[in-house]
């Protein structure tokens, strides 16, 4: 069995739809894998969540042989240590060492290609057409949507209405690098 973590909790979340629905693109055997919502990011980077406890038990066990996190690169001007691509990285990575599971595992991080900073919506964002991308940045622009604390829920949100039956563009290259993980991830499961 394999394990993914992503934020939010491992039911019907942004990030949790979105690795299902690519799970099934790619079709892969979704029933291998146990998902752990963490919640916000900063509970990445605490060693002692009941997730991490739960997920080292199960790896002791062999229960768990591979774990993929997928985790949010947001911004470095807004967490000078776990905001923007790199912070992500290399807190990903000390973690990961820390938890004895570097070896067995692999990390994603969601983020604008072009900025590497960013969340899901994103990546998203940035797999979509131009049209469809002016398009959503005008609303946003016009609407004067003014709250930073909502952003992602409503870029999700708009997207979503927007685009209901293409919600993703998984043969958008902007997906490459993730579905070679999940792919990598589901080998010899």
């Amino acid at each position: 069995m394999i394990a993914i973590l992503h934020e939010g909790n491992a039911q019907k979340t942004a990030d949790n739809r979105l690795i299902k629905l690519l799970i099934e693109h790619l079709e892969l055997d979704e029933k291998k894998v146990r998902f752990f919502g963490l919640g916000s990011k900063s509970n990445f980077f605490k060693k002692d969540t009941d997730a991490y406890r739960e997920l080292v038990v199960d790896i002791q066990e062999e229960i768990i042989t591979k774990v993929l996190f997928i985790v949010d690169a947001d911004y470095a001007k807004n967490d000078k240590n776990y905001g923007g691509f790199e912070n992500t990285l290399n807190q990903m990575i000390a973690i990961r060492k820390e938890l004895n599971m570097y070896t067995i595992s692999d990390l994603y991080i969601t983020c604008d290609f072009d900025s590497k900073e960013g969340y899901l919506e994103s990546l998203i964002l940035s797999s979509i057409s131009e049209p469809q991308k002016e398009c959503i940045e005008t609303f946003l622009d016009c609407s004067e949507f003014k709250s930073k604390e909502n952003d992602k829920a409503i870029l999700n949100q708009i997207y979503n209405n927007a685009y209901p039956n293409a919600p993703y563009d998984f043969s958008s290259d902007k997906f490459d690098i993730l579905k070679q993980k999940l792919h990598n991830l589901f080998k010899g499961e």
